[in-house]
């Protein structure tokens, strides 16, 4: 898991909600609500959240 600590734009730390956001919107839950509990409520981080793509896998083997 790579994503950034902080949200490009204001700043908010963001990276410590990722792992909870993830498991809980794989399991069916609509990311809207989940992001709404975890209280990332700036439409900037939630963007940073719902657009990661984890890349580290596709990238590891070319180091």
């Amino acid at each position: 898991m790579m994503i950034p600590v902080r949200c490009f734009t204001c700043g908010n730390v963001i990276g410590e909600h990722y792992e909870e956001f993830d498991e809980r919107s794989e399991s069916g839950e609509d990311p809207a609500e989940v992001l709404d509990d975890l209280g990332v409520t700036r439409h900037c981080c939630r963007r940073m959240m719902v657009s990661h793509t984890d890349l580290v896998d596709v990238v590891a083997p070319y180091q």
